[in-house]
């Protein structure tokens, strides 16, 4: 059911100054044109350029981002990142400091019947952005899935970094494949592995189960509760990927909600927050068959964030309970213009 300051001016600034934490914006000590102060004492902002700009994630990311530095974002029609040629060309025209790839094919069910669409964009696309990054010398921050692991981990045990993947779909082989070829290829790179997210852009599960509650009212509608996740705003997490840019976060990093539920309880806790009335029944698994195996356990651990004290997220209640207050009036306009 679930569903711009000239590069060569800032690299050229490089080479004359020592660039350290004290008093940057972006504290970075390497010399990868990062933000920089000038001997002027003027800051050069970093140059972000986002891949996947339309989805909820990076419509967030532009917000989150941009707030300091140069976006240059490229939705899935200005940039197929599936498509070499275009990645080198774009990355060339851009060269940015920092690349973060928001893009990808996540539609699980659908993945299931256009592999070879899943592999190009989750798989190749990563690895297209490493080469450019690498031959470019960006920090690449690329978004990866629960969808890695198989979800058969008893409750509440949750799965960390370190634990080996094992995907039991063709969307969670195709993220995984996607993580090892561009980690071969480029040092450089974080990788964000998060799970049911949802945003004010986009569709996502919380959206769906508004708009269909809004529009049959009286209806029954099941909602499975024996898979068990962590809900995740999208702001929340992007929030957390600016922190891992700024501290220098280097590889695999879990990043989710605290807690976990199941699909249920999250539709029942949205709606109620929502202050709409529904006629939601949980079902198990078995009782809603799709064509995608889909994960039981799918609680992530941020350990990795933890450890490292560059930890952001909060609980899902919370997360769900700001995100309502913030965007209750434009969520009911908007899924009643859809039900029109």
């Amino acid at each position: 059911m679930p569903v711009i300051s000239n590069a060569s001016q800032i690299r050229g600034c490089l080479s004359s100054f020592v660039v350290g934490r004290t008093g940057l914006k972006y504290g970075f000590s390497r010399a990868v044109g990062k933000n920089v102060y000038l001997n002027t004492g003027e800051e050069v902002k970093m140059k972000i350029m986002i891949c996947g700009s339309d989805g909820q994630l990076g419509w967030d990311c532009i917000r989150v981002f941009g707030a300091d530095n140069e976006i240059f974002s490229f939705n899935r029609t200005q940039l197929d990142i599936s498509d070499s040629h275009a990645v080198e060309d774009t990355v060339a025209r851009v060269m940015p400091q920092v690349l973060i790839n928001c893009a990808a094919f996540t539609h699980v069910d659908r993945c299931e019947t256009e592999k070879e669409t899943a592999f190009k964009i989750n798989t190749l696309g990563p690895h297209h952005l490493a080469k450019a990054c690498a031959r470019h010398r960006a920090t690449l921050v690329h978004v990866s899935t629960d969808y890695v692991f198989d979800g058969n981990r008893e409750l509440p045990l949750a799965w960390s970094e370190s634990d080996a993947p094992h995907p039991v779909s063709v969307y969670g082989q195709s993220k995984l494949e996607g993580e090892q070829k561009l980690a071969t290829v480029w040092e450089d790179h974080i990788i964000v592995r998060t799970a049911w997210l949802y945003g004010a852009h986009g569709n996502n599960f919380l959206k769906t189960m508004l708009r269909l509650t809004l529009a049959n009212p009286e209806k029954e509608f099941k909602v499975v509760d024996d898979q068990y996740g962590s809900p995740t705003w999208s702001l929340r997490l992007a929030l957390q990927m600016e922190r891992l840019v700024k501290e220098e976060g280097r590889g695999i990093y879990h990043a989710t909600s605290e807690g976990y539920c199941s699909w249920y309880e999250l539709a029942v806790f949205f709606l109620k927050k929502m202050d709409v009335p529904h006629n939601l029944i949980p079902c198990t698994t078995a009782q809603y068959p799709t064509p995608t195996a889909r994960p039981f356990n799918s609680i992530l651990e941020n350990k990795r964030l933890k450890q490292e004290n560059i930890h952001r997220m909060t609980g899902w209640r919370h997360g769900v309970e700001q995100f309502v207050s913030r965007f209750r009036n434009e969520l009911l306009e908007a899924a009643r213009l859809e039900i029109q």
